[in-house]
Formats: structure tokens, C-alpha cells, sequence
């Protein structure tokens, strides 16, 4: 068979749901399949997925675009993961199964874990050792609560009858038939428990979340074979799985950010904003993280992120909580129609804020209404947090990696509205680049798998057309909108 003959499936697992997506020999997406999930939020305001659910979401999924499109099975070359990070959960190593949900990356239920720890004085040491500021948005205060909380969990730990870790490393488990224990670096440096300079778990930190290494999954370049699968018997012969990457990461490399300075932001539930800062990391010092973008070929490459809780969230809450439209395409012309003169800001803190603020128990507030203040000001105000958080994000990397950005490249799917893109142009004074294509975080991992599989090389990157924002609002207004916004956050920060 012929590479021309070839295809390649990429699993994009996502916050609200699972989507496959198949490309040919030349890269191009024929096809894309999606199924959300339920999200669980129970009266604590804990937020849950159900593991099972997500499993047969992704079987699901693949095997609806392989019969949509009527393709040979035969002709598939393998398949690529991309992943929700930080979303944690826990298996029985035996059976697969999980023992209990997984505790989505926006819950905070692991606070108190996360100040115990403050409390031994070890913040910095961990900060300096993974690159991630000590907070229950990472996995290892996660891990900790699961293994407190959940019934027989510390039993099954002890035994080594347990595996934890990120939503890839739980497919790749399911679908090897639980032969294959594996992440990528990508995912393992936002743990809070990855050395992220010597590359290996650290078992000083693991132990002050009372984590065992042992029964942490095996760390390996985001490129290599994690196993093979056939689906459960849906395919005629195995494939094997390569190109891993959690979901940032992916946009970031099908994005073709693979030189220092590049930067790109996904606008997603919530938005990890990173910038590539090549083979030598840098310790922030303006409130982002350092982590691995990746490891191909044997080769790590080091990136600046920042990542907010609510983004295109914001949009969801306007209309499922506030009900204030019925669809995110109203937004557009909402805030085109609002009055320039509001001042409103919506400070999106629903559950904390993320960076560069780092502040878990700070509150959601709209700050600077008038009576003047109507639906159309509101929309606007929460388009425009999400262009200011987003800002707050790359001038401090700016600050960091002392790169001038003179391009941002954003993917995900509030980049189609017009305003919010425009804006962000204006607030950051930066050409802000949109891809025709939306599923980066899912091509990102198949642009990898394929390059490893011989299907194409680099130049796929340049299949990629882009729309492009510059900006068109006067510097000395823009700077004191964002003076504003400034204003605003800091009246809800509780420290």
C-alpha cells in the first residue's frame, strides 16, 4: 500500500467532550467527529467528568468517522492523542477501571492540600523544581485528594494496585488492552510532580503529597510509539499510537510555534497562553510557569505559559446560567452594538484566578456599572476579560523572556467572532493570526504522529491559512482600557 493510500486519526480529547478527526497522506482534515460529555458539579461546586464516559466517547467517535467516511480500515497508520491537562484521575491497575471521576482541571476542591503544603515551607523548592507555582489546578494536590478521600484508594496505592496521572495516559491504558503505561513530557511536566530540568518524577515532591513514583506512568517523548490499538476489535489489525501531546502543547506545535519567541493562545472553556522559549528554560518572575512543550526526536524544548480559568467559558455561563442570549453568535454584534462609553468589567474569578494573579479564592465580580448598563454592555465586558486576561498573560511573558512579540497566533473556537479577535489586537497592540483551521490542539499531535510515521514532514505546517487582526484603536486609549482593567482585578484579589 501506497502512503498516498494512507490516513491517520487524531483523538482530540477535550474539557467538554471527545472529537476524532481524520487526515490523508498530505494532511489535509477530511473529517471530524464529535460527542460531548456531561459535566458534573455537584453541590460543593466540585467539577467531575465520568472516565467511562470518555472512554466510550472515544470509541465512539472513531468508529462513527471511519463509517461515515467509508474508508478501508486498512488503511489507517495510526493514531494521535491530544488531552484535557491537569484533569486527574485514578485506575485500578488490574482492571482499567477507574475509582472514581476525574477531578477536572478548573476545581479547586484541593486548596487545603495545596496550603498544607505552603504551610511546610516548600512552595519555592517545588515552584523551582516542575516550573508550575504550587496550586489545586495541578494534578499533584489532586492526586493527594484522591487518595485521601476516595475509599480504598491508599490501600490500592500501597499495593501498587493503582495508577493516576492525566486523561492520556488513562486512554492509552484502555486502548493497548492495559499493556501500555505511558505519558508524553508534555503532560507530565504539568503535574506539579515532573522535574522538569533533570526530566524524571521527583520523588521529594511526590512524597510531600504522599505520592508513590512507582505508580506514576513512564515519561517519553511526545513523538514515539505509546502502543498499539485496535480499537477493541473494531480494527482488523492493531495501529500503533504516536504523537501524545496535552491539548496546549498540540496547538502550540500545530501552530508551527517551533522557534524561540513564537506564541500562541487557545481559546478553549478556559486558555493556556504559551510562548516557545527553545532548548534552556527561564524561571518566570512575573506570575506564568515554565513547562516542557515537548520532546521530539530526543529533543526538549521549553515553554512560558499562563493559563486562565474562564475564557470561552465566560460565554457559556452569558448563556446557560445568566441567559442572557441563546447562542455565542450573538456576542458578536452584542458588543458591536454596546455603548463605546461603558466601563464596565467582568472579572471572570468563578473559581479563583489563574495567572499571573494566582489567587484561588478570589471572587467573580462585574466592577464599573452605571445605570446606563444594559445586556449589550455586559456581553461586552465579557468578550473583553477574556482579551485583557489574555494580555496580563503575554506581557508578563514579555517581561520574562525579554522577546519583543510582534505576532500572536490564537486557535480554538471564540477565535471566529470578529470583536473579541479585533479587540485583542488593539489591547495587546499585536497582529493577532486566526487559522481557517479550528482543531489545532487535535492536528497539532496527528502533524507529529504523521511526521514520525514517514506520511510528511515539516512543510506541513505550512498548509495553514490564516486571517489577520492588526490593531486599529488609538495606543493611548488602549493603554487606559488596560489601565482599567488593572483597576478592577485587583479590587477582587484577596491577597
Amino acid at each position: 500500500m501506497t502512503m498516498e493510500n494512507k490516513y491517520l486519526i487524531g483523538i482530540d480529547q477535550s474539557t467538554q467532550g471527545t472529537k476524532a478527526l481524520l487526515l490523508d497522506a498530505k494532511g489535509n482534515l477530511i473529517k471530524r467527529v464529535d460527542k460531548a460529555h456531561r459535566q458534573i458539579i455537584d453541590e460543593k461546586g466540585f467539577i467531575s467528568h465520568d472516565p467511562r464516559e470518555i472512554y466510550q466517547n472515544t470509541l465512539y467517535v472513531v468508529q462513527e468517522l471511519i463509517q461515515k467516511t467509508q474508508i478501508d480500515k486498512r488503511q489507517i497508520a495510526g493514531l494521535s492523542i491530544s488531552n484535557q491537562r491537569e484533569t486527574t484521575l485514578a485506575w485500578d491497575r488490574l482492571t482499567g477501571e477507574p475509582i472514581a471521576h476525574a477531578i477536572v482541571w478548573q476545581c479547586a476542591r484541593a486548596a487545603d492540600i495545596c496550603d498544607r503544603v505552603e504551610a511546610m515551607g516548600v512552595a519555592e523548592k517545588i515552584r523551582k523544581k516542575t516550573g508550575v507555582t504550587l496550586s489545586p489546578y495541578f494534578p499533584a494536590s489532586k492526586i493527594a485528594w484522591i487518595l485521601e478521600h476516595v475509599e480504598g484508594a491508599r490501600e490500592k496505592a500501597d499495593k501498587k494496585e493503582l495508577c493516576y496521572g492525566t486523561i492520556d495516559s488513562f486512554l492509552i491504558y484502555r486502548l493497548t488492552g492495559l499493556k501500555s503505561y505511558k505519558t508524553d513530557y508534555s503532560n507530565a511536566s504539568r503535574t506539579q510532580l515532573y522535574n522538569i530540568f533533570e526530566l524524571q518524577w521527583d520523588r521529594e515532591i511526590c512524597a510531600l503529597f504522599g505520592i508513590e513514583t512507582e505508580n506514576l506512568a513512564e515519561v517519553c517523548d511526545s513523538d514515539a510509539c505509546f502502543g498499539e490499538t485496535d480499537l477493541e476489535g473494531f480494527l482488523p489489525r492493531p495501529i500503533p499510537i504516536h504523537g501524545v501531546l496535552g491539548d496546549s502543547h498540540g496547538a502550540l506545535f500545530g501552530q508551527g510555534c517551533l522557534r524561540p519567541g513564537m506564541m500562541k493562545a487557545t481559546y478553549g472553556t478556559g486558555s493556556s497562553i504559551m510562548m516557545n522559549i527553545g532548548e534552556k528554560p527561564i524561571h518566570s518572575t512575573h506570575g506564568v510557569v515554565t513547562s516542557l512543550a515537548w520532546s521530539m526526536g530526543g529533543k526538549v524544548n521549553y515553554v512560558l505559559e499562563g493559563n486562565l480559568n474562564y475564557t470561552g467559558a465566560v460565554i457559556t455561563w452569558l448563556k446557560d446560567d445568566l441567559k442572557i442570549i441563546t447562542s455565542p453568535t450573538e456576542t458578536d454584534t452584542l458588543a458591536k452594538e454596546a455603548s463605546k462609553e461603558d466601563k464596565t468589567y467582568l472579572i471572570p474569578a468563578f473559581s479563583g484566578l489563574g495567572a499571573p494573579y494566582w489567587d484561588s479564592r478570589a471572587s467573580a465580580a462585574f466592577i464599573g456599572m452605571t445605570r446606563t448598563t444594559k445586556r449589550a454592555e455586559l456581553v461586552k465586558a465579557a468578550l473583553e476579560c477574556i482579551a485583557y486576561q489574555i494580555t496580563d498573560i503575554v506581557n508578563a511573558m514579555v517581561e520574562d523572556a525579554r522577546i519583543k512579540v510582534d505576532e500572536l497566533r490564537v486557535d480554538g473556537g471564540p477565535t471566529k467572532n470578529q470583536y473579541l479577535m479585533q479587540f485583542q489586537s488593539d489591547i495587546t497592540q499585536t497582529t493577532v493570526q486566526v487559522p481557517e483551521a479550528e482543531e489545532l490542539s487535535g492536528l497539532g499531535p496527528a502533524y507529529a504522529a504523521g511526521i514520525a510515521l514517514g506520511l510528511w514532514d515539516e512543510s506541513i505546517f505550512e498548509k495553514l491559512h490564516r486571517k489577520k487582526y492588526t490593531p486599529k484603536m488609538d495606543t493611548q486609549l488602549a493603554a487606559k482600557k488596560y489601565a482599567g482593567w488593572q483597576k478592577a482585578i485587583h479590587k477582587v484579589i484577596t491577597r
